[in-house]
């Protein structure tokens, strides 16, 4: 029987605790050598330094450094990064890629409380809930101001999706649990046939915008994604739609938000925002039509274990020798977050 590989993971403490639990671990020992000490926050430990030479796979999440040359060198056992987390941005160098180095993550993992978040908020959209809770307490005793938000209810809405990524068409998927809804999708990338068969119809975004009673972004944040929700998109938006955006906050131009919201003409749900967090000067602190959430869509807590049964099964494939379902090749990141 072939001895296991030797096995490291790099995360910080409050990610290791809540990722890997007793359960966790104990699969993870099944498979992999992880010596004396399992865990460390940091390459330059000297806890693990003696470790590094011979270790063969990586499990990483928030907090892993870079894996540069430098840190590569160190390591020249190293074959695979099994990313218990999201994007690999933060960590992959092309000294990673060119040593043929696989790599996973646990994208589509974290894609599932994205799209149940933002379905929620589309729901709660379609009440004008948020919203409506924040006018309670300047209007209290008078509930005249129920009918200044525009049309309530959730039947017959067009809903706009921006982006048809993993989030976006789970979020195309869910909404077709409301009555005699539409979805249209805007994406340049997106097959036509699969995005009906999900559910939605794909259109430009100046058709999306101007039909939709709700927008919700999922594109990812490249520098040609930067601020395409600007003024002139914000403008062309229906009289009191929703903006929605859990994907990331340098796809809509703050000033130009800040300017729209102030008119009140239409709401915004917001999770993340351009700069993150806001400073706290910034008008939609203050706007009752504006909703300001901490980043919360995405995997949190015992969430954050959906990710690490997901690199965990592809450390299964890895060993086996099975096709790995989450790997990342360097191209998917000029498409993707």
């Amino acid at each position: 029987m072939s001895p296991k590989p030797k096995a490291l993971l790099v995360m910080n403490h409050g990610t290791f605790a809540d990722q890997f639990d007793s359960t966790r671990l104990d699969r993870l020992a099944g498979l992999v050598d992880l010596g004396g000490q399992p865990w460390t926050d940091s390459l330059e430990d000297p806890a693990v330094a003696g470790r590094l030479a011979d270790v063969e796979v990586l499990l990483t999440s928030w907090g892993v450094p870079r894996l540069d040359a430098a840190a590569l060198e160190r390591m020249p056992n190293l074959r695979a990064v099994f990313h218990c987390a999201g994007t690999v941005r933060s960590f992959v160098t092309p000294e990673l890629w060119d040593r043929g180095i696989l790599v996973t993550n646990g994208a589509d993992a974290n894609a599932i409380p994205v799209a149940e978040f933002t379905f929620a908020s589309i729901v709660l959209a379609g009440k004008k809930a948020q919203v409506l809770a924040n006018d309670a307490r300047t209007w209290r005793e008078d509930w005249s101001y129920t009918t200044t938000r525009g049309e309530v209810g959730n039947i017959g809405r067009v809903i706009g999706v921006v982006g048809f990524s993993r989030i976006g068409r789970r979020v195309v998927r869910l909404v077709q649990q409301l009555q005699d809804v539409t979805c249209l999708v805007h994406d340049p990338h997106a097959d036509p046939a699969a995005v009906a068969a999900a559910g939605g119809r794909l259109v430009g975004l100046a058709e999306l915008l101007a039909a939709s009673d709700v927008v919700s972004i999922h594109a990812p944040a490249l520098p040609e994604t930067r601020h395409m929700i600007g003024a002139a998109e914000l403008r062309a938006m229906k009289d009191h739609a929703t903006l929605i955006n859990t994907a990331r906050g340098s796809l809509v131009d703050t000033r130009a938000l800040e300017a729209e919201c102030a008119t009140g003409r239409i709401q915004a749900l917001l999770d993340v925002t351009d700069p993150e967090p806001l400073p706290k000067d910034s008008v939609l602190y203050d706007l009752p039509n504006v909703v300001l959430t901490p980043h919360i869509a995405g995997s949190l807590g015992t969430e954050t274990r959906r990710m690490s049964d997901a690199a965990l099964n592809d450390l299964e494939r890895y060993l086996t020798g099975e096709q790995l379902v989450a790997q990342v090749v360097s191209e998917d990141l000029s498409l993707s977050a």
